[in-house]
C-alpha cells in the first residue's frame, strides 16, 4: 500500500503556497559494490600504486603557436610512465628470452647435457633433496593454482558483468526520457502557478477597503477617537457652562432689584418696632420687670434684621451669546469621516488600482509575458527533438548488443584458453607430484624404478615442455593487458575518482587555445563564463536543476519575464491623502472659537461666590420672627404685645414674598469650568488627524502587493535551480560510463593480468623444480655401482 504523503503545513500569514513541482523519480542506482572479488580489486590498485606511485600530471596551457607535445611535457609523460615501462621491458624480455632459452635447454639435454644424460648419481641426501624439491614444487603449483583462480574468477565476473549492462543503460534511457518527458510539465507547473500570485493581489486590490483603509483606520482610531471624546466632553462643558451663567445672570438681577425693596422694607420694620418698643409698657416704672427686659433684648436684636449680602460690588457677567449646536450633531462629521476612512481608500485609488492601464492590467500582462515563455524558449521542440534522439541513440545501442555478446563470447574463449594453458601445466605437476611420489621406492636403485615412478618424472618433463611453449604467449598477452588496463585505471579511472581528471579537462586553453573554459565557449560563445566540466558533473550530481548546472541564469534571465518595476512603480503612485476629512464642521469649529472669546476668565466668581454664601439676611427672618414671637408672648397682654405680633406677621410676609425669591435666585453653578475656554484654544492648536498614518500604510500595503510578485520570482528561480529538470541523469551517464568502463571491465580484465602474470611468473621456478625433481623420479639408463 502506497504511503499517505504527510499533510502540508500551511503558511505563515502573508506568504504563499506555491504548492510542490511535480517531479519524476529516477532509477537509475550509478553504484556499484564489486563483493568479494574487491579484494582482489584493492589489490590489483596497490601494486599499480607501486609501479606508478606519481601523482597525476595537471593540465598546462600549451605555449601559443607551439606544439604540446613539446619537449618538457614528453619528459613528464615519460616520467609518469617509467614504472609501466619497466614492467613492460620485463614482460617483453620474459617473453622473448624465455623460448630461446628453452630451446638452448632442449638442445643442451639432447646432447646430454644440462641434465639430459640419464645417470643419477646416488647421495645420502637424495631422500631429503627428493622431499625439499616436491614441496616446493607442490607449493609453486598451489601460488599457480591460486593465480590461475583468480584469472578465471576475473574473466567470469567480467562475463557477468557485461550482461548488466543492458540493464544500466536501459534505465540510463528511461532516466533520459523521464528528465525530458517532466521538464515541460514542470515549466507548466511554473506558469501556471502564477495564478496564485495574480489571484492574491486581485483579492487585496478588490479588498483594499478592509485592508488598507481598515488599517489607517485602527491607526487613526487610537488617537482621532480619543479626540473626538475630548472634544465631546468640552462641548457638554460648554453646554453646562453657558447655562450656568445665563441662570447666574438672571439671579443676579433679581438679587440686585430685591435686595433694594427687601432693605427698605426691613428698614420699615426696623423703624416701626423700635416705636413700638418705646411704648411706656417698655420701660415705665409701673411696667413689669419682664416685659421691661424683653424690650431691651428685643432692641438689640434689631442689628440682625438687615441685609448680608452686597450684590451691587457683583459684576453682572456679560451674556454669552452662542448657539450651541446638538452634542450629536456637534461631532457627527468626524466620526463618520473615521468610519468612512475604508470607503476614501477605494475612492482615492480606484483609478491607480483598477482600470485597465492600472496595477490590475499591469498585472495581467505580466501574466501574459510568463505565457509567452514557451514561445520565447520552444520547450515542446527542443524535447521532442531530445527525446528523438535518446530513441535513436538507445535504438543503436540496441543493435550493437549482439556484437557486444559475441566479443565477450570471443573474450572469454580466448581468456579461458589463456587459463587452459596454465592449467594444463598444472596439470602435468600435480600428475607427476602424484605419480612420483606413489610409485617411487627408495629401495629400488634408479635403473630399476617403476613405471608409476617413471611416469610421474615424465609428467613433470612434459609440464617443463608446455611450460617453454605456452610461458612466452601467457606473458606476451598480460604484457599487453597490462599496459592497457593499467594506464585507464592511472589515467582515467582512479583521476576520476579523485576528480581531478576534471582539473586538466578544464584547463584553461587546454582543449581549444582560443577557449578560456571550452563548454560556455561551445554552448553560449563566452569562454570566460564560469562553466567548467567539474561544476557541471557536480551540481548534476547533487541532482539540481539543469538551470543552475549549465548557467542558464547568465544566457536566459526569467526576471525579465517576472519584470516588476511598472507594477512598483505605479503602487507608488497609490496615496491616500487625508488632508481634506473633516472631523468638526465649520459651525463647530466657530461655536469653540466664540466660546474660548467669550471672556469667561473675566468673571470674578469669587466675589460672586462669596455673597452668595453670606446668605440674604444676617439672620434668618423666619428663625428672627420666631423668636420675637417667643418674646412677645412672655409680655402680658396688651397694646404692645399685639403691635409685636404684626411685626412678626410682616417679617413672615416678608420672606414668603421677597427672601424666598431671593434665595431662589442665589445660584451655586456646580457645572461651571473657567478652564474650558484654554481646552478649547489647545484643541483647535493641535493637529487630531497626522497625515502620516495614511502614508505609512500605504507603503506598507503597496510592500504587501510587491511581495506576492517577489515571493513568485523567488519561488520560480529556487525552483528552476533545484527541482525543475533536476539532471541527475546526466551525471549518472557519466557515472554509468565510469561503472562500465573501470568496474566492469578495466577491474575485471585488471585482476586477469594479476592472476595470469602471477601465474605465469611462478612457472620459471616450476621449471627449475621440475627438472631436478624429475632425475629422482625417471628411470635411468645407468647409475653408479661401487664394489663390495
Amino acid at each position: 500500500r502506497e504511503q499517505e504523503a504527510p499533510p502540508r503545513r500551511l503558511p505563515p500569514p502573508g506568504k504563499l503556497d506555491f504548492g510542490y513541482v511535480p517531479a519524476g523519480v529516477y532509477e537509475t542506482l550509478a553504484h556499484y559494490e564489486p563483493g568479494p572479488i574487491g579484494i582482489l580489486f584493492h589489490l590489483v590498485r596497490a601494486f599499480l600504486c607501486v609501479v606508478q606511485p606519481n601523482a597525476f600530471p595537471q593540465g598546462k596551457r600549451p605555449p601559443p603557436g607551439g606544439d604540446p607535445e613539446n619537449i618538457v611535457l614528453t619528459l613528464q609523460v615519460i616520467y609518469y610512465e617509467i614504472g609501466f615501462a619497466v614492467c613492460a621491458a620485463v614482460g617483453l624480455v620474459f617473453a622473448v628470452l624465455v623460448p630461446l632459452i628453452g630451446l638452448f635447454f632442449c638442445l643442451c639435454r639432447c646432447c646430454d647435457n644440462c641434465g639430459g644424460e640419464m645417470h643419477q648419481r646416488q647421495r645420502k641426501n637424495a631422500d631429503c633433496r627428493r622431499g625439499l624439491l616436491g614441496t616446493l614444487l607442490f607449493a609453486n603449483s598451489l601460488v599457480i593454482t591460486i593465480g590461475v583462480l583468480c584469472a578465471y574468477a576475473a574473466n567470469q565476473n567480467l562475463s557477468s558483468q557485461v550482461k548488466n549492462i543492458r540493464r544500466l543503460v536501459n534505465s540510463n534511457m528511461r532516466d533520459l526520457h523521464t528528465f525530458a518527458n517532466d521538464t515541460p510539465m514542470q515549466i507548466d507547473y511554473l506558469i501556471s502557478q502564477y495564478a496564485t500570485a495574480k489571484n492574491k493581489v486581485i483579492y487585496d486590490l478588490d479588498n483594499i477597503g478592509p485592508l488598507l483603509g481598515g488599517r489607517i483606520h485602527d491607526q487613526l482610531d487610537k488617537e482621532v477617537h480619543p479626540a473626538l471624546d475630548k472634544v465631546l466632553n468640552m462641548a457638554g462643558a460648554m453646554r453646562q457652562t453657558k447655562e450656568a451663567l445665563d441662570n447666574v445672570n438672571v439671579g443676579l438681577d433679581v438679587l440686585q432689584e430685591g435686595t433694594g425693596r427687601l432693605n427698605f422694607n426691613l428698614s420699615l420694620v426696623r423703624t416701626g418696632i423700635n416705636r413700638t418698643l418705646d411704648d411706656p409698657g417698655c420701660h415705665d416704672e409701673e411696667s413689669d420687670a419682664t416685659s421691661a427686659q424683653l424690650c431691651r433684648n428685643i432692641r438689640r436684636s434689631l442689628s440682625q434684621l438687615q441685609i448680608a449680602a452686597n450684590f451691587s460690588r457683583v459684576q453682572s457677567p456679560a451674556p454669552i451669546g452662542l448657539q450651541l449646536m446638538s452634542h450629536v450633531f456637534f461631532l457627527s462629521q468626524g466620526y463618520d469621516s473615521l468610519n468612512n476612512t475604508p470607503l476614501m481608500a477605494v475612492e482615492q485609488t480606484r483609478s491607480a488600482l483598477m482600470c485597465p492601464s492600472g496595477v490590475r492590467g499591469l498585472v495581467d500582462g505580466i501574466g501574459s509575458n510568463i505565457s509567452s515563455f514557451s514561445k520565447v524558449f520552444p520547450v515542446q521542440t527542443s524535447v521532442s527533438n531530445f527525446n528523438i534522439f535518446i530513441s535513436h541513440a538507445h535504438a543503436k545501442i540496441e543493435d550493437h548488443y549482439p556484437d557486444i555478446d559475441k566479443m565477450d563470447f570471443y573474450r572469454w574463449i580466448g581468456c579461458i584458453a589463456l587459463c587452459c594453458m596454465v592449467v594444463l601445466v598444472l596439470a602435468f605437476n600435480y600428475l607427476g607430484l602424484l605419480c612420483g611420489t606413489l610409485g617411487y621406492d627408495k629401495h629400488a636403485s634408479p635403473t630399476t624404478r617403476g613405471c608409476i615412478s617413471n611416469t610421474g618424472g615424465t609428467m613433470l618433463m612434459a609440464g617443463v615442455g608446455f611450460t617453454v611453449i605456452f610461458s612466452w604467449v601467457l606473458m606476451g598477452v598480460v604484457t599487453a593487458i597490462f599496459l592497457a588496463g593499467g594506464n585507464v585505471e592511472k589515467l582515467f579511472c582512479e583521476p576520476f575518482h579523485t576528480k581531478d581528471v576534471f582539473k586538466v579537462v578544464d584547463t584553461p586553453y587546454l582543449v581549444d587555445p582560443n577557449l578560456k573554459n571550452f563548454i560556455p565557449g561551445l554552448f553560449y560563445n563566452d569562454s570566460q563564463l564560469e562553466l567548467t566540466a567539474e561544476s557541471l558533473y557536480s551540481t548534476c550530481k547533487e541532482n539540481k536543476g539543469i538551470y543552475t548546472a549549465m548557467r542558464l541564469d547568465k544566457v536566459f534571465n526569467i526576471s525579465l519575464f517576472l519584470n516588476t518595476t511598472l507594477v512598483s512603480n505605479q503602487l507608488d503612485g497609490v496615496r491616500i491623502d487625508l488632508r481634506g476629512t473633516i472631523l468638526l464642521e465649520a459651525e463647530g469649529e466657530q461655536n469653540l472659537l466664540d466660546f474660548s472669546e467669550a471672556g469667561l476668565s473675566e468673571i470674578n466668581y469669587a466675589d460672586y461666590l462669596e455673597e452668595v454664601n453670606k446668605g440674604v439676611t444676617v439672620m434668618d427672618l423666619l428663625l428672627f420672627a420666631t423668636e420675637l414671637e417667643a418674646q412677645t408672648d412672655l409680655m402680658p397682654r396688651g397694646a404692645l404685645q399685639s403691635a409685636l405680633k404684626g411685626h412678626v406677621g410682616t417679617l413672615r410676609q416678608i420672606h414668603s414674598q421677597q427672601i424666598v425669591s431671593m434665595e431662589q435666585g442665589m445660584v451655586r453653578p456646580h457645572h461651571y469650568q473657567p478652564r474650558a475656554c484654554f481646552e478649547v484654544d489647545a484643541y483647535l492648536a493641535e493637529e487630531y488627524y497626522p497625515p502620516g498614518h495614511g502614508k505609512h500604510e500605504t507603503r506598507k500595503y503597496t510592500a504587501t502587493i510587491v511581495g506576492y510578485f517577489h515571493q513568485y520570482m523567488e519561488w520560480v528561480k529556487t525552483s528552476l535551480a533545484l527541482e525543475v529538470a533536476p539532471c541527475k541523469p546526466l551525471s549518472n551517464l557519466l557515472d554509468t560510463a565510469e561503472i562500465i568502463a573501470c568496474s566492469f571491465l578495466v577491474d575485471s580484465m585488471n585482476a586477469f593480468w594479476m592472476g595470469l602474470g602471477c601465474s605465469t611468473l611462478f612457472l620459471l621456478p616450476g621449471i627449475i623444480l621440475a627438472v631436478k625433481l624429475a632425475k629422482f623420479y625417471r628411470r635411468m639408463d645407468t647409475e653408479d655401482v661401487y664394489d663390495e
